[in-house]
């Protein structure tokens, strides 16, 4: 028998595999060995350090912040530059309104009628300002084309003063150059429109329109009722017994208001004379004709008025025999209108508002 102690010692296992009969071990080892070994696996992002973390979201709300400035400095450049150009423009504006000239009118040399239209209110920076008004008439007066003057009037009246300058000029250009004038009233020729039609040669109008209202008043407000009811008192300091007359927050005496209509009663006395030197023999007078009343075109031409009925037409082709008519009317431009809206005439209309004044209306 064979002792225990003397059998061989086992193999190590790698030793034992190594030969062992089944092959499927050896190829299993060696297709292991074959393969690359796995990539480390990537630290997680919980793994970065707290520092880190934070400096790079600082770094990203800078980015952000430094972005939404370059905006805000990118805005407010655009919109320097917009205002410049815009007062830029205004400028250019106001410049051409004080310089551009006033009446713009290429007139021809061919034989024509020349146009002038009254409209709206004779008040002075208005479009029936006798600063218009005599300008054009002397561009067409001047003109050797034009056979005659035609004023189209379609105008409520206003200030005597702007309408006397008018009148007068009207007058004198008649002689300078001797140069028939017609007047073809429109819808209505009151007051101070009128004051200005009689300067012409003849008057035309529709049987329709509205003549006359020779009279002059001076309108405006008194409020010493509601401030007593309101319990207001109006404290006026004057140099001059009647400085603050016509105020309207005053009492008026009976000495202001006489002294007021003896003012406008010679100015209507002016207006009667301006009327009957321009009508002449033609005008057939009645209680009525001055007292301020209108009418109607035909009874205007039997109550000598007007001379006859009749439109711009009209007179053109079969008065003055020159159908070609061209207007000398002055225009306002878009620059003058800008003008005065950033002008002092925004002010004074309040202020005249609260003013009484005299019309011829």
């Amino acid at each position: 028998m064979n002792d225990p102690h003397d059998a061989p010692p086992p193999l190590p296992q790698a030793a034992a595999d190594t030969h062992s009969s089944d092959p499927k071990p050896v190829a299993r080892a060696a297709q292991d060995e074959a393969q690359p070994a796995p990539a480390s696996t990537p630290t997680p992002p919980q793994s970065i350090s707290a520092p880190a973390a934070a400096a790079t979201g600082l770094e990203s709300r800078i980015d952000q912040l430094a972005a939404e400035l370059l905006r805000d400095r990118r805005a407010e450049r655009r919109w320097r530059v917009f205002f410049r150009l815009a007062w830029l423009g205004l400028a250019l504006a106001v410049a051409w309104a004080l310089f551009a000239k006033q009446v713009h009118v290429s007139a021809p040399t061919a034989p024509h009628t020349a146009l002038l239209e009254i409209r709206g209110e004779l008040a002075m920076d208005t479009e029936a300002s006798a600063d218009l008004l005599v300008s054009a008439l002397r561009s067409a007066f001047e003109d050797p084309g034009a056979q005659a003057v035609v004023l189209r009037i379609n105008s409520p009246g206003g200030s005597p003063v702007q309408s006397g300058i008018v009148n007068d000029e009207i007058r004198r250009l008649k002689v300078l150059h001797g140069k028939k004038v017609y007047a073809v009233v429109e819808e209505i020729c009151a007051s101070g429109a009128y004051y200005i039609a009689v300067a012409a040669d003849e008057i035309y109008v529709d049987k329709a329109s509205l003549v006359g209202s020779i009279g002059v008043l001076m309108d405006g407000f008194g409020f010493t009722g509601l401030m007593d009811k309101l319990g207001v008192e109006r404290r006026l300091l004057t140099a001059g017994e009647h400085k603050g007359m016509l105020d309207p927050f005053s009492p008026q005496s009976e000495k202001e208001r006489a002294f007021a209509k003896a003012m406008i009663d010679q100015v209507h006395r002016q207006f009667i004379d301006v009327v009957k030197t321009g009508r002449g023999n033609r005008l057939k007078e009645t209680p009525e004709t001055f007292s301020g009343l209108f009418w109607n075109g035909e009874e205007a031409v039997k109550m000598g008025l007007a001379d006859h009925i009749g439109s711009l037409d009209h007179v053109a082709r079969d008065v003055v025999k020159a159908p070609d008519i061209v207007d000398y009317t002055p225009k306002e431009n878009v620059a003058e209108r800008l003008a005065k809206r950033f002008g002092a005439a925004v002010g004074a209309g309040a202020v005249r508002a609260l003013r009484s004044t005299v019309d011829m209306r």
